[in-house]
């Protein structure tokens, strides 16, 4: 008998990335890694802003000019062609209209859809140090400032691909909670079952967090739970390190003090350490945390999101 295929979460993504041919050149910039290995567990929801407001292809392509933190797109060869406010405009119109997506990607160096870095040339004629980010994706990223966004070549990191997959399923998982109804006692859960995933992001913001809701009472519930979410996704957007991740396996290791013989412990120890030390892949310590959760079982461990945050079959962590 087939197990059922699991829900696919819907992420916007640069249609020149799924190899629709709508590049200035109209070619296409086709990414295997979006819509194969991403493909398995994201709808991909394929956005054009340069086609959205009209500019058709073949086009002339279009530059980032004047100040990086507010820069201008205007055309390569006709300086005339001011695309500025309508690509922002269509940032805003896919924020406000697109509530379901839980994330985006985006085509790096693009004008329009670049995040980080992308050339601004100055008056002189040569870029500016430090670049800037495209019109259409710094709007969408100002209107929904929680929402994970990431550029396609940065998705070749495998922490960085990681960190951008585990925030995109938190997201997600937070709006079927909000859809079911937010209650006092959901929030708390939700919390308790992500606490190992957020220490080993960020440390303070697990304390943080922690203190915010021993404050929690339904007369707050909706302003505290927005609060809550906006402080996590901010401290999920800090990737784990090897130091954070060995910190949490230390602490689950605890658990399994009373239970585990002398040798196992120390090889148990052994294992984490070498992890810390970067000569064994995550997969390894936590496998075999689970290997001694199924013999001991712990439920609050079991709960923890954190031991499989993302499809086992993605692999995310056998590069981490």
């Amino acid at each position: 008998m087939h197990s059922p295929q699991p829900e696919l979460i819907p992420v916007g993504i640069s249609q020149c990335l799924i190899g629709d041919p709508v590049r200035f050149n109209a070619g296409h910039k086709h990414s295997t890694l979006c819509t194969g290995d991403l493909g398995r567990l994201f709808q991909l929801v394929p956005f054009c802003p340069e086609m959205a407001i009209g500019l058709g292809t073949p086009r002339q392509t279009l530059r980032l000019v004047g100040d990086p933190q507010a820069p201008e797109v205007r055309g390569s060869r006709n300086p005339e062609l001011e695309v500025t406010e309508p690509l922002q405009a269509y940032g805003r119109e896919v924020a406000a209209q697109n509530s379901q997506l839980c994330g985006f990607i985006v085509m790096q160096k693009s004008p329009s859809c670049g995040m980080e870095r992308v050339k601004v040339y100055g008056d002189n004629g040569y870029p500016v140090p430090g670049g800037g980010r495209g019109a259409f994706t710094a709007s969408l990223m100002r209107s929904n400032p929680l929402l994970p966004v990431e550029e396609e070549g940065r998705l070749h990191d495998p922490v960085l691909r990681e960190n951008f997959v585990t925030r995109v399923i938190v997201y997600h998982r937070w709006q079927q909670l909000c859809q079911t109804g937010l209650s006092a006692a959901a929030l708390l859960d939700f919390h308790s079952r992500h606490k190992y995933l957020l220490l080993a992001h960020h440390q303070s913001a697990y304390r943080e967090l922690g203190r915010l809701l021993a404050k929690l009472d339904n007369s707050c519930l909706d302003s505290l739970g927005q609060r809550y979410f906006s402080q996590l996704m901010q401290a999920l957007a800090k990737p784990a390190h090897r130091g954070s991740h060995g910190n949490v396996l230390m602490h689950m290791a605890g658990y399994f003090r009373k239970q585990l013989s002398q040798p196992e412990r120390s090889e148990l120890v052994r294992i984490i350490k070498h992890y810390r030390e970067g000569h064994l892949p995550l997969v390894v310590p936590i496998t075999l945390l689970q290997h001694h959760l199924l013999r001991f079982p712990q439920p609050y461990l079991a709960g923890q999101v954190y031991l499989q945050p993302h499809p086992l079959e993605m692999s995310l962590r056998n590069a981490l």
